[in-house]
């Protein structure tokens, strides 16, 4: 991954002057000890499934991943040139934490976890996700999530 100060000007420029959604609710709430959570892993490495489609430049949507998922079998089609890709290579685990997930859960640490995981493409501006999050949040709901980790990439 490349710092701000080694980007080209205008890509620079163009990434931290860019509008971000302004959200008129609190995002966070009070709930249930951790032990008692449901968790899922958002993403943002540009991951799913092979016969599932690849994310395209500007892609606002989202890929699900379902927890009983044979990790080999994802792939990542995140298109910033700007991404360094060995870590997925070497261990999923470095975008998309399962196995620790799994670690925690066996432990107690956590309550439960969810039967989907998500990906978003990371390289897209936030307002062409908002529709899609919120969308997710829905699902979220549905499957009685209560916390997420975030792995931003």
């Amino acid at each position: 991954m490349v710092h701000l100060r080694q980007m080209p000007k205008h890509l620079r420029d163009a990434l931290v002057n860019q509008e971000v959604p302004k959200f008129d609710t609190f995002p966070w709430s009070d709930g249930p000890p951790l032990n008692e959570r449901r968790v899922a892993l958002i993403s943002t490495a540009g991951l799913h499934r092979r016969e599932d489609p690849a994310f395209t430049p500007g892609a606002g949507d989202y890929r699900i991943i379902p927890n009983n998922t044979d990790m080999d079998d994802l792939v990542m089609s995140h298109i910033s040139t700007n991404f360094d890709r060995t870590g997925f290579f070497k261990d999923i685990n470095v975008v998309f934490p399962i196995d620790r997930l799994r670690e925690i859960a066996n432990e107690g640490e956590i309550g439960s976890i969810s039967t989907r995981h998500f990906s978003f493409m990371g390289a897209t501006p936030p307002d062409q996700m908002e529709t899609a999050a919120r969308d997710l949040a829905s699902i979220l709901k549905q499957d009685s999530v209560d916390a997420v980790i975030f792995c931003p990439v």
